[in-house]
Formats: structure tokens, sequence, C-alpha cells
């Protein structure tokens, strides 16, 4: 998602006759958001500051997103763009290693610079040379992003919620997706470290801090969950000790893209002390022991069901949102039943779905029985039918209760706010139509509210404040 034209950043930067000014496009998931934040944080430690628009800008960088074709699109749009409204661009992301690396360069030799994600350090180089930082910062280091002090870095999402990124890559091979190619193998990062950010979120305001990575709960199995201190305790770099932490700082914390290991079920009580949300995201892409097989992901559908039976008895507030895949290789009239039958058992709560789209370099696209489009098309609309009456059943249970909302944003006719059951951007929303009593309280975004749900559609919720 293509989140400006430009970005400018929050924290005002001292003024300077020699400042340079940076332009930035950030495009993708969360995960290359938290990239941009990082990027964006070191050069404002080297005195750069940043534009919301060309005319100003100094030079130009592009965050790519290269996980399905259209975002390969937008991203080349955007350097497109940038180059004509501009012409000094720096590219980085997903799209910058590999055959759409070198796409780039040959579609766009002018382009500075073209480095791959999460690289820092080639893209502060690459500013440094084409603008040099201010004279009493020239002499600075680079800094990898490591541990930026909360005064001083920049965020990109709304003050009161942050992406905390506990790891990088991912070691599954998934027939569909080519993350490990341009993101590498599973790098966790220090469970101190992680805490440590996530304390400094906190203390400058973060209400709400979603957890993510491109398999969250694969953490730490790269250090073999090595040991490491945390305010003088011992804790195993893991995803359950890393909850716990989360855990005791006050604040909401989501878990995002978990794949559904064993040791999941450890977290679901954690859940039900009300310690971490009652909020699971997880992949499960489809439910067809054949289409699963060929995907390379987890076949045992019938388990999942018991899993998320015995989950639910757990912790009954339970809200798991998953992605599916329709119309991939090989998908049969059969194998998409067994998906909408497993669907009605599962009633997952939040559902995205996507048409199979062939990706370059995608191992699935050598598989034979492709799906026409028009029966893709045909089968994610037969399927958005089938969970549209889920989420509608499951919202509607809600109605009555009074339930705790986070507040995102005020407008003239009143509140837009989110519960537990919803993540910013991907879930449904909380919408208070009561504008005097908002005035009244002096609510903004930040605030938590009770709210009695009064009325409910197959995403959203409707509700009025609760007065103590």
């Amino acid at each position: 998602m293509r989140s400006a034209p430009l970005i400018s950043t929050r924290a005002c930067m001292s003024e300077s006759v020699e400042t340079q000014k940076v332009g930035f496009i950030s495009l993708g998931c969360p995960k290359a958001l938290v990239d941009s934040e990082r990027i964006l944080t070191n050069l404002k430690l080297d005195g750069y500051e940043t534009s919301p628009n060309y005319t100003d800008a100094d030079v130009v960088i592009v965050n790519t997103c290269g996980f399905i074709d259209s975002a390969k699109q937008e991203s080349m749009d955007a350097i497109s763009e940038a180059i004509k409204k501009h012409g000094k661009v720096i590219v980085t992301g997903c799209m910058g290693k590999g055959v759409d690396a070198e796409a780039i360069r040959s579609f766009y030799p002018e382009v500075l610079s073209v480095s791959g994600p999460a690289d820092v350090v080639s893209v502060l180089k690459a500013v440094h040379e084409h603008n040099p930082a201010p004279k009493n910062n020239k002499d600075s280091p680079l800094k990898p992003y490591d541990d930026v002090l909360s005064s001083i870095g920049v965020k990109l999402t709304p003050p009161h919620y942050a992406y905390l990124k506990i790891a990088e890559g991912c070691n599954h091979h998934c027939t569909f997706c080519i993350i490990p190619d341009m993101r590498g193998q599973l790098v966790s990062r220090p469970i101190a470290e992680i805490v440590e950010e996530a304390k400094k979120l906190v203390d400058s305001g973060v209400r709400e801090l979603l957890v993510i990575s491109q398999d969250t709960s694969a953490y730490g199995v790269d250090v073999k969950y090595k040991l490491d201190f945390v305010d003088g305790g011992a804790l195993e770099t893991r995803m359950q000790d890393l909850a716990v932490a989360l855990g005791e700082l006050g604040v909401w914390v989501r878990l995002h893209y978990v794949y559904p290991y064993p040791h999941v079920d450890k977290l679901i009580p954690l859940m039900a002390e009300g310690k971490i949300l009652p909020y699971l995201d997880i992949p499960f892409q489809h439910a067809s022991p054949k289409i699963l097989k060929l995907m390379k992901r987890p076949g045992n559908q019938e388990k999942v069901l018991q899993r998320i039976k015995s989950w639910r008895a757990i912790c009954p507030e339970l809200t798991i949102r998953s992605t599916f895949i329709v119309g991939f290789p090989g998908e049969t009239e059969e194998d998409f039943q067994i998906l909408l039958d497993w669907l009605k058992e599962a009633e997952l709560d939040r559902v995205g779905c996507f048409k199979y789209s062939p990706v370059d370099g995608a191992k699935a696209n050598n598989l034979p029985d492709h799906v026409p489009e028009k029966v893709k098309e045909n089968r994610w609309n037969r399927f958005m039918e089938v969970q549209q009456v889920i989420s509608a059943r499951r919202l509607q249970r809600k109605v009555g209760q009074t339930i705790e909302v986070l507040i995102d944003q005020i407008d003239e006719e009143g509140a837009i706010g989110r519960c537990a059951a919803d993540a910013p951007e991907i879930d449904g929303s909380v919408f208070i139509n009561d504008i005097e009593s908002i005035e009244s309280l002096g609510l903004k975004p930040g605030d938590m509210i009770d709210v009695s749900i009064e009325y409910a559609d197959e995403y959203d919720l409707w509700g009025a404040i609760v007065f103590s």
C-alpha cells in the first residue's frame, strides 16, 4: 500500500540553511514500513530533514514491494513518477535484489542506487554520497539500526500504535512465495533488545504494539532459543517468553504472521489471562490437503479445526484472522469445496482472500493445471460470500456487550476506534457517532474508552460511550 506521495516524519528536525531534505515513498507491508522508519531515523540522526513533496526534496528514496506482480507494478510506477517529478532517486526494498533489481536498472538506468530489503547501510551510503550530510554531521558514522531512542526515532504510524519487528527472513519454502529469496533465512533479534525497544515505545505514548516478522512463531529457532537477560532475569529467545515480557508493559500486544506450530498452544492461556490480546493472525492459505501439499504448507486441517476449538474453549474471546488463496494451480472444484466446508466449520472471525497470482521466481509457476481467471474470480466471490455470513454472525454476538475501544481518529460525526478484535488497516472499526459526548470528554486518538455495542454488520461495529 502506498502511504503518501511522499512521507513526512512526525518528529521536527532542527532548521539549518545547509540541511539536506529527503523525500520518501514507502510501499508494501508493515515489515517494509519498519524498514522505512529505520532508514528515516538514521537519516534524522545524520541531520537530514524529510520533505512532503518532490519540489523541496534534494533526493527521493523509494522503498519497494515485490510480493506479487501488482505490487511490483506499483513500485515501478512509483520509481517512474519520482524520476519524472524529481530525478535523483534511490531505490531499496524487496525489489532491490535479483532479477527485479536488474529490471529496475534496465528500465531506469538513471537511478542512483538499488539495494535490497532492510539494507539500511546501503541506503545511507547512497544518500551520503549523492547528498552529503550537513557539515556538522558529515563525519557521523553510519549507524545500522538496532535500538533507536524513542525520543529521536521516526514513526510512520499514528503515535498510539507501533509495529515491533522481532525477526527478519523466513525458513519456509512455500511454492507461491519468494520472501526467503528477497529477505533471506530467519534471523531473530535478541529478546532483550526487543523488550527495550518496546519499553521506549510505550514511554513515548504507544498504546498498542503490533508484533511482526515473516514468521513470528518461529522466533528464536535460528539461535536455538538461547538465554538472554531482561531486567536482571533470564528469558529464552522464544515467542512465549517474549509474549510474557511484552505483556508486562500494560499496553495492547497483538501477534501477527503466526505460523501454527504446536507451541502456539502455549500462548492461548496468556490471552485468557489478559496478558496479551486474544488475537491470532494465522495465514492458513487453504484447507485441501492436496493444495496445501502443492503449496508446501502444513496439511492436516482436521487437526487445525480441533486446535481452534481447544483454543476457544480456553479463551472464548479469541479472534482468529487468516488469509487464503483461491485458484492455486491444480485447484479443482472439489478442492475449493473442501476449503468452503472447512471455512464454515472453523468460523474464523477475520478473513482475507487472494486470487492466485504468479510471482517471478516462485516455484508454483511451474506447476501444471493453472486455473483460468474467470474461475478464480468466481471462486473468490463465492468464498467472500461465505465468509461475510460467518463474519456478520460472529460480530452480531458482540451486540449488547461492553467492550474496550482504542480511539484512532475523531471526525465531524464522532470517533472511529478499534477493539481487541481489530488490527489497524486490515480489520474492522468501531464507530461512535456521538460528537457531543466525545467533545465533552475531550477524547483524542490513543484514548481508551468503554463502548456498549448497539449494531454490527459484516465488518464493523457501532456503539455508544459507557459513562462510569
